[in-house]
């Protein structure tokens, strides 16, 4: 068993990975940027952290002592079109998820490097692999951070550290309802977030979308894994998509995927 540093500790994936981690016996250091949200959270340590802030992250991670894995989950979402999205918006989810999670590795890496051990786990999105429409500023962040981790992999692996992608399909969690929504609020671009919310619902099949658990127990496997895996999918419809993107070129999974889900657009 190690010591666990999760960022993004208030609700959702990191909620749950600090409740999963626990249960089988890691030392779980738990964060949030409010700390108050952690008060009756069981794990080995509670400390506020601010990925934005470079003197938070560094406070943090003195606090936290040797480190066996980090996971990267801290980040929110956007929805709305490339057109109509305020770049200081997209520049504001870039500094949380993407040079957040740069921030943690650079505090981190080190010290793992050093020892020749560690795992970094980074959890991103089936968006970080299918961009969706009215999603593309969170998808590029997500792909961001998927192109760093391939790096990563390699950069960090030669030391004996791993490094892993946790990529969930839907769940249902806090994230959603925090979306900022933007630009969709008339023309051109209402009938398309009409159109996608339809076509939303049937690719998660009508099922009611379970909660943080699976993801969350995904992520510790793969903080405890020793395999050199890289991608770790989560959720039918991210095993369903992956597949068909995987298997066909872009033009054919557009076809498929417009067939499927009966988008217009």
């Amino acid at each position: 068993m190690g010591r666990v540093l999760i960022t993004g500790c208030s609700t959702g994936f990191g909620r749950a990975s600090a409740v999963e981690l626990t249960k089988r016996g890691h030392d779980v250091v738990a964060t949030a940027r409010k700390p108050a949200t952690l008060d009756d959270l069981d794990a080995a340590d509670r400390i506020g952290l601010d990925v934005d802030d470079d003197a938070s992250v560094t406070e943090a991670v003195a606090a936290a002592g040797t480190l066996d894995a980090l996971v990267n989950n801290a980040g929110f979402g956007v929805v709305g079109p490339i057109e109509k999205l305020p770049i200081a918006e997209a520049r504001r989810l870039f500094d949380t998820n993407v040079f957040g999670t740069m921030r943690m590795i650079q505090a981190v890496a080190p010290g793992m490097r050093e020892r020749g051990s560690g795992t970094i786990v980074n959890v991103t999105s089936l968006a970080g692999r299918v961009a969706p429409p009215l999603g593309g500023v969170y998808a590029a962040s997500k792909w961001a951070v998927e192109g760093m981790s391939e790096a990563l992999h390699y950069e960090l692996g030669h030391f004996g550290v791993r490094v892993r992608l946790v990529e969930p399909g839907y769940f249902a969690t806090d994230f959603q309802g925090k979306e900022p929504r933007l630009g969709l609020d008339g023309p051109p671009y209402d009938e398309l977030d009409r159109q996608w919310q339809v076509s939303f619902e049937k690719l998660r099949g009508g099922a009611e979308p379970q909660g943080a658990e699976p993801v969350a127990a995904v992520i510790a496997d793969a903080v405890e894994s020793t395999e050199r895996r890289l991608r770790w999918p989560v959720g039918d419809d991210a095993d369903m998509v992956l597949a068909a993107r995987t298997s066909l070129d872009d033009e054919g999974f557009e076809d498929a995927m417009r067939s499927m889900l009966g988008l217009t657009w």
